[in-house]
């Protein structure tokens, strides 16, 4: 899928660059990435898709792993 299209279909999409701007990245797990976003700590999860690489549909959950 294109930027654009992730975009209308999931909201706010991250380049690689943007991704690492923006989020402490915890770990890898196909098609998922566990994530703390820098500007409020929360933890949650990315999408991601490989070409080309795109990183959407950011979900928090609680520590206890109940989404927000």
């Amino acid at each position: 899928m294109t930027r654009e299209e992730l975009n209308e279909k999931f909201g706010k999409t991250y380049s690689t660059a943007e991704l690492t701007r923006n989020f402490q990245v915890e770990s890898f797990l196909a098609p998922l990435v566990i994530v703390v976003r820098k500007s409020d700590g929360a933890r949650g999860t990315l999408d991601f898709q490989h070409a080309p690489r795109f990183y959407y549909n950011f979900t928090a959950f609680s520590l206890l792993g109940d989404p927000v």
